[in-house]
């Protein structure tokens, strides 16, 4: 136990369970894509028996292009880590039984259908809850269980796009652009196992389970955080941000002699000063212009005008590296390759390996939660159908001979092997 481990953990050691904090919870995953996947891998990471329910043909990412490592791709690769894959066909009453059985033993449900699919397969909240009183079930979708937009398809960019978070993304004298990562898909993802768990909490203390429901576009206008609030208060519509920021003009990126940009957050009236004497602009501090920061933000084309100057004649790593040792937070901005190349990426397991059944392996992004006296284990992706015997056997206590014909009759699949179809 290091220095820094909170007075409050010391001696628990033994309470610990290696598996993980979740290792007791069961968590059904009807999920397909990225918001629901991203969410149940979260809980997978943390422990959790998280057995993913498909259908013959699987979650359709299995099967998404560029990229591959053995029959399944890079994107199912990266969301589907630690689960356990079971295929039933539900629309056979026997699969149907098996599920509501599965569902007996279940903590957590967790679906991303649009409203009412599950219902029309008999399997919706409220026939699951008398089946289990104590269910939790997380029903991530793109608009929500109401309102006028509930039962409308929704992917990333386009819940980026509705709920102005692409507005505020690129230059504001050029057209809106798309963030990145799919914060749209991951965010809502978040917030459904935030609102699961706690369900699992209260369910743990009164044995009633709750139906959570998460839009990704409501979890995509909550992340507008204060330039809603600015908004609401103010009625100014907030135009592109570009690479500055609407309070702080000594938030922002600059070009260097390199070619290459840094970012500076001298967000503090002392980290201006310090910014101004790594730069050598040391008369800025007491330039009428510029001594606060409401003086700076009057005032933010001149000051940038003379910072991006002095910008221009070092390269960006040099006045990072610079910055950073006299305490102004600076960075080049790194593309992926050498994000994953920072010292403190490895030093934090941020890249961990990921194999299968059929002896291939590959790297993901490990989970950003750091656990006092756990480390986690190299996980497995399941091939289609892995698990579905496992599953039967460990979860439902089924024999060898209740497996076999249920397996023969193609209410339950088992993995196969194949190589994925050529899309192109």
């Amino acid at each position: 136990m290091n220095a820094e481990t909170p007075q409050h953990a010391q001696g628990a050691h033994e309470a610990h369970d290696p598996a993980g904090p979740l290792s007791h919870l069961t968590v059904l995953d009807f999920t397909q894509f990225l918001a629901g996947p991203y969410a149940t891998q979260v809980l997978a990471d943390l422990g959790a028996t998280v057995i993913k329910l498909e259908s013959s043909k699987g979650d359709m990412t299995r099967g998404v292009a560029p990229h591959f490592v053995g029959p399944n791709s890079a994107y199912f690769w990266s969301l589907n880590r630690g689960k356990k894959s079971i295929v039933i066909d539900l629309k056979d009453d026997r699969g149907k039984d098996l599920c509501l059985r599965l569902v007996e033993r279940t903590d957590i449900l967790v679906e991303n259908f649009r409203p009412g699919v599950m219902d029309r397969l008999g399997l919706g909240y409220e026939t699951l809850r008398e089946r289990n009183p104590g269910l939790v079930y997380c029903a991530i979708s793109g608009f929500g269980q109401t309102g006028p937009m509930r039962e409308r398809p929704a992917y990333d960019a386009i819940v980026q796009a509705m709920s102005g978070t692409m507005s505020l993304t690129g230059e504001p004298d050029r057209p809106p652009v798309i963030i990145g990562p799919p914060v749209g898909d991951i965010v809502a993802g978040l917030y459904g196992m935030i609102g699961a768990l706690a369900a699992v909490g209260e369910r743990d203390r009164t044995g009633h389970g709750r139906y959570v429901d998460v839009a990704m576009f409501d979890s995509q206008l909550a992340t507008l955080s204060y330039h809603a609030v600015y908004h609401l208060v103010s009625g100014i519509v907030p135009v592109a941000q570009g690479r500055r920021h609407v309070s702080l003009p000594t938030y922002r990126s600059y070009t260097c002699a390199d070619g290459a940009d840094v970012f500076v957050t001298a967000n503090t009236e002392g980290m201006w000063g310090l910014l101004c004497d790594v730069l050598g602009l040391s008369e800025l501090k007491t330039d009428p212009r510029f001594v606060v920061n409401a003086d700076r933000l009057e005032h933010k084309e001149e000051l940038w005008a003379l910072l991006e100057e002095r910008f221009m004649t070092r390269p960006a790593h040099e006045w990072a590296t610079a910055l950073m040792e006299a305490g102004v937070p600076a960075s080049v901005i790194n593309t992926l390759d050498r994000a994953f190349a920072e010292p403190q990426a490895d030093a934090r397991d941020m890249v961990v390996p990921v194999v299968d059944s059929l002896g291939n392996r590959t790297r993901t992004v490990a989970n950003p939660i750091k656990l006092s006296d756990h480390e986690a284990a190299e996980h497995t992706v399941p091939q289609l159908g892995e698990h579905s015997a496992e599953v039967l056997r460990s979860v439902l206590d089924m024999s060898a001979e209740q497996i076999e014909p249920l397996i023969e009759a193609g209410v339950v699949s088992e993995a196969s092997a194949s190589e994925p179809e050529d899309e192109g």
